[in-house]
Order: C-alpha cells, then structure tokens, then sequence
C-alpha cells in the first residue's frame, strides 16, 4: 500500500483543515499514502459522491452518516465516521437589519451568553425567520432547533429552515433570502467581511463540544480496506494534533488560503483558528477560547454518545422508534476503528466509547490519565444514552 493514492472529499471550510493539512505537511506521506482532495460545490453533491464510490473519504457533517444508517435523505449506502475532524467552528449570524432590531430592543451582541442572544432574537424575528443552513442533516440545523425549540420557538415548526451552501450564504444574507444564518467558517466572517451581517454567537455557546465534522468513510471500503484507512485516520489525527498548537495557526491559515482549497485571505482564516472573530461591520471584536477544536480533549474520538444524540434528535422529528434510532446510530461513529488506528502512535485515548453528553466531567484515557472536559449545553441539560425510553 506505499504509496498509495487516497481521493478525499471536501467542501471549503476551515473545519476540513485536518486533510488540507494532513497532505500539505506530510502527514500523509509519512503514512505512506497521498491524498488527491477533490473540492465539492455543496454536501448533497459530496455526500453522493462518497456513497456511490467517487471519492474514498470525505470531510462531513456529523449527522449526514447517522440519517443514512436510519434511512434519511435518500442514502442507501452504509457510511462510518471514523474521526472526529472538529469540534465547533460554527456562527449564527443576522441580516444587518436584523442586527439593527436586536440593538434597539438592548442586545449587546455579547457572543457569549445564548440564553439571551435566543430570547432576544426570538423578540426581534417578524414574522417568521428564515434562517440558512448548510444541509438538512447538519450540526448547525441541530444546533438552531435545540436552541430555539428550548427558549419558547418551536423548531423546526416555527421557522422557516433553508439550505444554503456556505460560500453562498452571505449573498443569500446580501440578496434578503434569508434572515439569519448557522454556518461553518470563514463564511460568516465573510458575510461581516462584506459588510452585509452580524454574527450573534457562536455554536459553542450552545453545545460547547459538539461534533461539528467527521471523517466519513463507505462501511464496505472499511472492512475492504482496513490496513489503508489505518493510515489515513492516523495522517488526519496527526495534522490535528499540529493544528492544535496555536503555533501553528499562522501557517495553518496560509495553505488553507491557497486556490485549491478556500481561496480566501489568510488573515480572515487565523483570526477563526484562534477564535477571535471580528462580529460586526463596525469592527466590533470578540475572542472565543475552544471556538474550534482539532485535538484538545481527545476531540478527535468519535464517541457512540455523540452519534446517539444526534440519532435521538432524528428520530424524535421524523417519528421514528427513538430507542431503535439510538442503538442504531450509535454504531455509525467507529470509535473502534478509531482506537484500533492510534493504538501504536502513543495517543491517550478515552477508556470509554460513550458518556454523558453535556455533563462536563473530566475522562479517563486508556493510561488512567484525565482528561478536562468542557462538554455542556448551553440550558444545563444532559443526555444519557442509558436512559432513553420508546
């Protein structure tokens, strides 16, 4: 398998750095495998070029796999996500007048607190807001309906949910399509960056640790191919690892800048790895520790627990079984496959495949070590995979 050449999918996001990475600083070489990083226009086009064999691996939504396994969205082949690519990395943003509405009714675009930025964009939405995300089966459509649906909105019953591939949502935002927006970026940074929005929070200030994107990989090429996807989770895992070092973050922002990847200036791509974000198109500035995550906190590890939230929020909208929903979906993160890939690399991996969702407790590693969690919802609520009944 030296040598071997790897086509990877990916949309331009600064959550598919760990592949940009992976292949620009020899990760992927070292792994003895190169990757030929194939740039989609949207998630429906990249999800079928994944499931119908095109491309090996893609950069992917987390909830994308887990809606396949139940028989959502049209996708008969069984998909895994074998890593975690980032944790967070996504901003809800408003129309300018919008922004202007959540001011005069004294919100301070505080960017921290989503209690009260939800209940202020709540008092401020008429008639009915139209919020752009990037794919229905999204981590920022979860986001948006927990959210909204736990601060007196009903969703998605009560707004109006439209999908906007992330390079168009700040002309859609420009164009009046849409009110608001939850998107990965640089993307809100570009709506702010061309003057026509203002970012209201971040998603880590609803979940702080939520599995933004995955490694995500066809079931039958996982059992096919077990030697070769091995090397490619440990390339990915270690170009996290390097992008974890705010040290890094400079470099990082060039090669994610270049032409064959986002395309867009570097400057605008740091400030989001360190999570210090210009809000507004007055300048305002605000710094988010955590914002997103490559590697810290074992982010990487693709826990049950995770998948299984999301299968619960599937189910309970599409009036499927919930507790069959959650079994299922929780053999589609392969934290198996992840552990058995890094068993060799000196990486301190959880002791556990699965938690309590948002019960920030520290974890135990495979070493005994802990490690520090940040894990909570912004409402104080937890999930506990144990405890779901029918």
């Amino acid at each position: 398998m030296k040598g071997a050449m790897l086509s990877v999918g990916f949309i331009p996001l600064l959550d598919a750095a760990p592949l940009i990475v992976a292949q620009e600083m020899g990760f992927a070489a070292e792994e003895g495998i190169a990757l030929d990083l194939v740039r989609a226009p949207s998630w429906s086009s990249l999800r079928d070029m994944l499931s119908f064999g095109r491309v090996e691996a893609a950069h992917m939504l987390s909830p994308v796999p887990v809606a396949a396994a139940l028989g959502l969205g049209g996708t008969r082949a069984p998909l895994a996500a074998v890593s975690v690519l980032s944790m967070n990395g996504t901003v809800i943003g408003v129309s300018n007048a919008l922004a202007d509405r959540l001011r005069d009714g004294g919100h301070d675009f505080a960017f921290d607190d989503a209690r009260a930025a939800g209940l202020a964009l709540i008092r401020a939405a008429t008639p009915t807001l139209r919020i752009g995300v990037p794919f229905p089966f999204s981590m920022h459509a979860e986001l948006l309906y927990y959210w909204l649906s736990a601060l007196g909105l009903p969703a998605p019953q009560n707004v109006d949910i439209r999908t906007v591939p992330p390079p168009l949502m700040a002309q859609a935002i420009e164009a009046g399509e849409i009110d608001a927006f939850c998107v990965g970026e640089p993307w809100g940074s570009i709506a702010v960056e061309n003057g026509v929005g203002t970012l209201l929070l971040p998603g880590a200030a609803i979940w702080a640790f939520a599995p933004e994107k995955v490694l995500a990989v066809r079931s039958d090429w996982a059992d096919a191919e077990p030697a070769l996807l091995g090397r490619l989770i440990r390339a990915v895992w270690r170009a996290g690892r390097w992008l974890g070092d705010p040290a890094s973050h400079t470099l990082g922002a060039e090669l994610l800048s270049r032409p064959a990847y986002l395309n867009l200036p570097a400057e605008v791509l740091d400030r989001a790895l360190n999570g210090r974000l210009v809000i507004s198109p007055r300048g305002e500035q605000r710094e988010t520790p955590g914002f997103i995550d490559f590697h810290a906190g074992a982010a990487s590890f693709p826990w049950r627990s995770q998948a299984q939230w999301i299968g619960l929020q599937l189910a309970s909208r599409n009036g499927l079984d919930r507790l069959a929903s959650v079994q299922t979906a929780g053999g589609v993160f392969r934290s198996d496959l992840h552990r058995n890939a890094l068993r060799q690399t000196g990486a301190d991996l959880p002791a556990a495949v699965s938690k309590v969702e948002g019960a920030n407790t520290p974890l135990h590693t495979d070493s005994g070590r802990l490690i520090p969690s940040q894990d909570a919802f912004f409402d104080g609520r937890i999930f506990d995979p144990s405890q779901i009944e029918r």
